[in-house]
């Protein structure tokens, strides 16, 4: 075909039109998608980031590369994914910190700095030992503490104020005792602190089942109770906290996906749909199974309503414990 004048202005005013567009309504994605997590490598925020990040990858045609930005009791890594552009390039992992850091007095960061994308994990977490303690199951355990001094146990899971130091505590309130009754070791993330069980530095440490089930396997720490209402399947011997204690208790953590606040709707609804489909797929059911995490995709609004009772929960748990005002 022969090129005319008037083949060469229309293509000229569709370029013209297209490059007038707004970034949002372009093409998305334009280029790599990072996904930012706060916690630390070998943690289970971690490991289902990298899942997740890896099937998304061969959705959406594009690499998506996991930083993990540590440090600041979960600041650090939630302030990169509030404080990027919201361009659909940057994503993260939130996990439940997000709605006690400000209440710590860490930051002003809360739930609202971000687009919520969606929902993808809810786990309780549950209280270990040493597989060596004497210590055989959670009433021993309690008593032992109720006889204690002050912090002549140490423990440990997460940072301070972290869900498994709010899990620590409130067992504690729970059975009638000062919630510093045990001395907090701060660590970033779960598997440092269940490290440093199994190494006796700290005499117990909360976390979820999943993440410890290495440890578990290596017979190097085992559950004494678990923070739900009912017993979980992939650990049907392990009692709740309220029936072997008879003290009605239950906490988790949560993970969700999200981008920066001011999302174009567009880009949005797109990544939604490409996570999804994403949580759909055999090889990330088959690893979520394999490793007892639990399954959903809450997104959108529900999502964001989640978030928000999650931070007035525990900013009603952390007053108690007297680590916020």
């Amino acid at each position: 075909m022969t090129l005319t004048k008037r083949h060469i202005l229309a293509g000229f005013a569709a370029l013209m039109t297209t490059a007038a567009l707004p970034a949002s309504a372009q093409s998305w994605p334009d280029g790599p998608v990072t996904m930012i997590v706060p916690w630390g490598a070998g943690g289970g925020t971690d490991a289902t980031a990298r899942m997740i990040a890896s099937l998304l990858e061969a959705e959406i045609g594009v690499p998506v590369p996991v930083e993990n930005r540590t440090g600041g009791s979960g600041v650090i890594g939630h302030s990169a994914i509030a404080d990027a552009d919201p361009d659909g390039q940057t994503i993260g992992v939130a996990t439940l910190e997000i709605g006690t850091m400000h209440n710590l007095g860490l930051t002003d960061l809360d739930y609202t700095g971000y687009t919520p994308l969606g929902l993808y994990n809810s786990d309780p977490a549950a209280i270990f030992v040493h597989s060596k303690s004497d210590h055989e199951d959670i009433a021993s355990l309690l008593e032992a503490l109720e006889a204690s001094t002050d912090r002549a146990f140490k423990g440990s899971g997460s940072a301070q104020g972290g869900v498994n130091h709010l899990a620590l505590a409130g067992m504690l309130m729970a059975a009638g005792m000062p919630a510093d009754r045990v001395a907090w070791v701060p660590s970033e993330g779960a598997a440092p602190g269940l490290q440093d069980l199994a190494a006796g530095g700290v005499e117990v440490a909360t976390a979820s089942l999943p993440e410890a089930a290495a440890l578990m396997g290596a017979g190097l720490i085992r559950p004494l109770a678990v923070f739900s209402n009912d017993r979980l399947d992939i650990a049907p011997d392990v009692p709740t906290f309220t029936e072997a204690t008879g003290h009605d208790f239950s906490l988790g953590s949560w993970r969700g996906l999200v981008a920066p606040a001011g999302l174009d709707p567009a880009a949005t609804e797109q990544l939604i749909v490409a996570i999804g489909k994403v949580l759909e797929a055999p090889e990330y059911t088959k690893f979520m199974q394999d490793r007892g995490y639990a399954m959903q995709w809450t997104t959108g609004a529900d999502f964001e309503a989640f978030m928000k009772a999650s931070d007035a929960a525990l900013s009603d748990t952390l007053k108690a414990v007297g680590l916020s005002n």
